[in-house]
């Protein structure tokens, strides 16, 4: 099968926008995002604040730009993966896309420390991780047992899932990412996955 090409303009259109995206983040972790505004992003970047809203409609939106790119890129991983998996093991697999993008982890470490240090930005990220569910939770459902409350169970796992992630991305930022994302993340899905312990019975 011949993989449909994107076409050039739309490439471009991408190009620019993740350069624009980059450079806002600079800016806002070198100044503050409450003290950085868009004319300076713009001319930090070379263009017009015209040319800047042309791309992304607001502050907030600039600097919460990659969410929807990564939830469609870890929904891809998640249908690539095989039918017959564990839910939480390909959820898991998925997520790892996230360590694909072409960023350092120093970059990283700035902009997941500017999105909870926010408290605008750390609300606009949940609710953008949130929106994840409506893309993973349809490709959850056929590998769980058939049931009339599978819909509910799969948006269940997915959104325990987005949890988990963003709670260990949190911890990971606290601890200056000098610790393996991915084995905070394990940490927190045991945490909820793990079974009550049982009160003893007494004799």
């Amino acid at each position: 099968m011949t993989r449909k090409s994107t076409p050039l303009r739309e490439q471009t259109r991408s190009v620019v926008r993740s350069l624009l995206a980059r450079t806002a983040i600079e800016l806002f972790a070198a100044k503050g995002y409450d003290n950085t505004t868009l004319d300076e992003v713009a001319a930090a970047a070379g263009v017009s604040r015209r040319t800047l809203f042309n791309y992304f409609r607001n502050k907030e939106d600039l600097a919460l730009s990659g969410l929807a790119e990564q939830g469609e890129a870890i929904a891809a991983r998640l249908a690539e993966r095989p039918a017959e998996e564990d839910p939480w093991t390909s959820l898991r697999a998925a997520f790892q896309v996230l360590e694909d993008i072409d960023t350092t982890p120093e970059r990283r470490l700035e902009m997941i420390t500017l999105l909870f240090g926010n408290e605008s930005l750390r609300a606009g990220h949940a609710e953008k991780q949130a929106r994840w569910q409506d893309l993973l939770a349809p490709l959850i459902e056929p590998r769980l047992p058939d049931s009339d409350r599978r819909t509910l169970q799969a948006r269940a796992i997915a959104a325990a899932a987005i949890t988990c992630l963003q709670l260990a991305n949190e911890e990971w930022a606290r601890l200056g990412g000098q610790v393996d994302l991915f084995d905070l993340y394990d940490t927190a899905v045991q945490a909820i996955r793990r079974p009550a312990a049982q009160p003893e019975k007494m004799t």
